[in-house]
């Protein structure tokens, strides 16, 4: 891997409208995980940590298999506070964050709409599922901080461990964060459109994001702490 990590096969750049393509479609089966397994879990038992189990561990497996199959391509953000982060560093421009950003928002809700279908669900729902306070904003901010550290320390010291990093934090925030660690605006603002095991109250979705932004810009200074030379 070189300073870009981009493999030394690569030719060349993958133009935007690739890189664009792979955000969206890795969006999209990330949703499309959460909330399936959400669905499978509760469908298998009726036991919420059982479910939770379930949830955890698909969601950490098919983000170490997403990022290994479209980091080379559009550096797997997956999420818009990743995205914004790079940019602020100088690694995207302010429009091609734009481009991924907008693809990531669409693709997110795509993937809810495609669980719902693998599962003969309404494909149009909304969730009744209440997630408030300042205990689930605390988590959210401090899932997301964790997350944005993992991958810019990770990706600068040992970045062929990148996908395996983010894949075993996102397991372990389900567990220790009273928010199950959305971590990600896209994936917020998507789960609003489930009522299933995943989903999240609509009007509870500002104060999610408001903490998972605070949470990606104090990951974003911390970097700057211990990478000074970026």
């Amino acid at each position: 891997m070189n300073e870009n990590n981009t493999p030394p096969f690569a030719a060349s750049s993958p133009s935007l409208r690739l890189r664009v393509c792979a955000e969206a479609l890795g969006t999209m089966f990330l949703l499309a995980t959460v909330v399936g397994s959400g669905i499978m879990g509760t469908r298998l038992s009726d036991d919420a940590g059982i479910a939770l189990l379930a949830n955890s561990v698909a969601t950490g497996a098919i983000l170490y298999v997403l990022i290994t199959m479209f980091a080379p391509l559009s550096g797997a953000h997956f999420n818009p506070a990743v995205t914004l982060v790079m940019c602020l560093r100088g690694e995207l421009t302010w429009a091609h964050s734009i481009a991924y950003i907008c693809a990531q928002m669409v693709a997110a809700v795509a993937g809810v709409l495609l669980a719902h279908a693998m599962f003969d669900l309404p494909i149009w729902q909304t969730s009744g599922t209440v997630r408030t306070g300042v205990g689930q904003w605390l988590a959210e901010g401090v899932a997301t901080f964790g997350l944005l550290s993992t991958i810019l320390l990770v990706a600068r010291h040992t970045p062929q461990a990148v996908a395996a990093a983010v894949g075993l934090y996102i397991t372990a925030g389900y567990w220790f964060t009273a928010s199950t660690s959305f971590a990600n605006p896209a994936v917020t603002i998507a789960r609003t459109l489930t009522d299933t095991f995943a989903g999240i109250y609509p009007a509870d979705m500002p104060g999610f994001i408001a903490a998972q932004l605070i949470g990606a810009a104090l990951a974003a200074l911390l970097a700057r702490f211990f990478l000074p030379e970026r």
